[in-house]
């Protein structure tokens, strides 16, 4: 992810933790928007603070006092940025990598001369940085879209998503890419020098994610026999394991060899475990894939092949085991994304009305052209825990803007 983002041209920094609350207040709608989940500290160093200090929920209005002074002619514009943090907000019902009242995300912020530029921007974050990510890294296909103006953030002028169904049918916001209009720029006068020398607001965004794409990971690839980790993302790609003490140089060897060719291959030598508790131990963090290697596989030449994801097991001579594992862990990633897909798309059903979207929560998601949700339409499905997930055009792509005709609304139940 932070490779993507450099890529895009941002940069790394880092902001302070605690914002005055009186920064928050100068843009009424955002402050209105986290209130109910904001943590404020009211004493320190023993004493009453004359003015509240708030643990950052967001950093759109620390980061915005700086822009403003870091700002002053077209030619620093755009400016990229984007930090690494901790955020607290405080969560009524705390759930483990979803909801929590910390967490950890990177939130990206910019400056642009135009609203063409910033919205181009948020638009490049959304599927150049998050969506591809999520695609071919973790292999969760994300559905991307405009939120609805109940939906959006607050502040922002439009909001773009990208949403994952897990196992059980629901939602998870993955990833958000706000536009923020002049919203922000008004409030802490972030304005530059135009070339014929005019004083204008810049446009801003600001974008994030955060380990909420574990839960995702988890509750998307997760099995009963535990996790199911993407190859290209597991920190251990192969484990070898070693069946008895006479076979562990054989087995280092064979851990060399993968290593060499740029695998993370990892040796399990503890022998005086018994085998089955090891590969039960594995499989239940996911590793992709397991190289088992015994005094009877030395002596045949040859070591199993088990996948994590695909459930085989397949003897592959010692020769041919990296070509094999290269092509094994290939394999894993395209399984997973398939598997994940064909998930959602059969739980996915389009819909005419109101009534037959809440209907369709009983089986996943559910698709249904705004014209036919009404004006009371988001109100109704509300009143039975379905939100509008985001809108998207005909062809499931992002709406040009939030009045464009013939769009459909993605419906679910989300976390």
């Amino acid at each position: 992810m932070d490779r993507r983002i450099k890529a895009v041209g941002a940069r790394n920094a880092y902001f302070p933790l605690f914002i005055p609350k009186a920064h928050l207040e100068r843009e009424a709608e955002h402050v209105e928007g986290f209130s109910p989940e904001l943590a404020v500290v009211t004493i320190a160093g023993g004493k009453t603070l004359d003015e509240p200090i708030v643990v950052r929920p967001t950093s759109e209005t620390i980061i915005g006092q700086y822009m403003a002074k870091w700002v002053q002619s077209h030619r620093d514009l755009p400016l990229l940025l984007n930090q690494w943090a901790n955020v607290v907000r405080w969560e009524l019902r705390p759930r483990l990598f979803l909801r929590t009242s910390e967490f950890l995300w990177q939130e990206g912020h910019t400056a642009h001369a135009s609203a063409a530029d910033a919205s181009a921007y948020a638009a490049r974050i959304l599927y150049d940085v998050y969506a591809d990510f999520m695609i071919n890294v973790l292999a969760i296909p994300v559905q991307v879209g405009r939120k609805s103006a109940a939906e959006r953030f607050a502040g922002a002028v439009n909001t773009l998503t990208c949403e994952a169904m897990t196992r059980d049918g629901k939602a998870l916001q993955m990833g958000t890419s706000h536009e923020l209009g002049q919203n922000f720029a008004r409030a802490f006068d972030i304005n530059y020098l135009t070339p014929s020398g005019q004083r204008h607001l810049a446009w801003t965004t600001s974008w994030g994610t955060s380990t909420r794409m574990v839960g995702g990971l988890i509750m998307v690839h997760g099995d009963d026999d535990g996790l199911r980790v993407p190859p290209i993302l597991a920190p251990v790609q192969v484990v070898v394991i070693a069946v008895k003490a006479e076979v562990l140089a054989a087995a280092a060897s064979v851990v060399a060899d993968l290593q060499a060719v740029g695998i993370r291959a990892e040796l399990d030598e503890r022998v005086d475990v018994a085998f089955g508790r090891r590969a039960v131990d594995w499989e239940l963090k996911g590793v992709p894939v397991r190289i088992e290697l015994g005094p009877r596989d030395l002596a045949a030449g040859s070591a199993m092949c088990v996948s994590r994801v695909l459930g085989t097991k397949t003897p592959v001579p010692l020769g041919q085991l990296v070509v094999a594992v290269e092509k094994e862990l290939k394999s894993c990633q395209d399984a997973l994304l398939a598997q994940a897909l064909a998930e959602r798309d059969a739980r996915t059903v389009d819909v005419a009305t109101v009534g037959e979207a809440v209907e369709a929560m009983t089986v996943g998601w559910a698709r249904i052209p705004t014209s036919k949700m009404g004006e009371d339409g988001e109100r109704l499905l509300a009143e039975s825990a379905v939100t509008v997930r985001c809108l998207q055009d005909a062809h499931g792509g992002v709406p040009a803007s939030e009045s464009q005709p013939d769009m459909y609304a993605l419906l679910a139940r989300a976390y």
